[in-house]
């Protein structure tokens, strides 16, 4: 059994039953449960693998009459949280997992989706095959209905409650960039202050187009894309 923020994790096969420890979280429980539908209904199904599958959401009330809204989900094997990471990284190693990053968020933001919080604790990676998923879907939403403790958050979460695209685009720069630290070249210390000033409306609002800018920057340090291995 593994603790997330909110919910403890137990392992069945090849599903997680996510349970809350506290009842009053079953609203967001419920927000997961609405997130991961909206994306499995309204996304683009070439980029599913970007989250978890939610296979079944259902109430369970203990012995003590508490009732608790459980979500089963695809279990990701081989994937490990960046938060497993305890050293900065070299930003070539850094450029698939922003690439997948923003390609998965822009996903979820066309079909309707705000993740909201985008922390490191809550981005899956295979470090084998670069691959990459967003967990946990609890905060999402337009309104947000809770913070994590200890985390950074973009001035308009802290303001007014409120989320969008330009919301998930801010917490995702602030975590590639802290994730490659002072190694980060100036051109792309650049491009990562575009999507971090306070102001939501002068940030990008489409990762997609964010994504062509990056390849765009990439190209210019690195040269055309190659596979480089790495390893935790």
């Amino acid at each position: 059994m593994a603790s997330g923020d909110i919910a403890d994790l137990v392992a069945a096969r090849d599903v997680l039953f996510k349970i809350p420890r506290d009842p009053a979280d079953n609203d967001l429980m419920e927000a997961e449960a609405a997130a991961l539908g909206a994306l499995a209904e309204h996304g683009d199904p070439k980029y599913r693998p970007y989250a978890p599958r939610l296979l079944e959401t259902f109430v369970h009330e203990d012995g003590q009459r508490r009732r608790r809204r459980v979500n089963v989900l695809e279990r990701l094997d081989g994937f490990v949280p960046l938060s497993a990471l305890t050293r900065t990284i070299d930003p070539r190693d850094a450029a698939w997992m922003w690439r997948r990053l923003l390609a998965g968020l822009g996903w979820a933001h066309r079909a309707g989706v705000v993740h909201g919080a985008v922390f490191a604790e809550h981005v899956l990676i295979h470090p084998e095959q670069h691959g990459l998923a967003l967990v946990d879907w609890c905060y999402s939403g337009s309104r947000v209905s809770a913070v994590i403790k200890n985390h950074h958050y973009p001035p308009e979460v802290k303001r007014d409650r409120t989320a969008g695209p330009a919301t998930d685009i801010y917490l995702a720069t602030r975590l590639m960039t802290c994730l490659i630290g002072p190694g980060l070249p100036p051109a792309m210390r650049r491009f990562a202050d575009g999507c971090l000033y306070d102001a939501p409306r002068m940030r990008p609002q489409d990762a997609w187009s964010l994504l062509g800018e990056l390849d765009d920057l990439l190209h210019t340090l690195y040269g055309p894309r190659t596979f480089r291995p790495f390893a935790l």
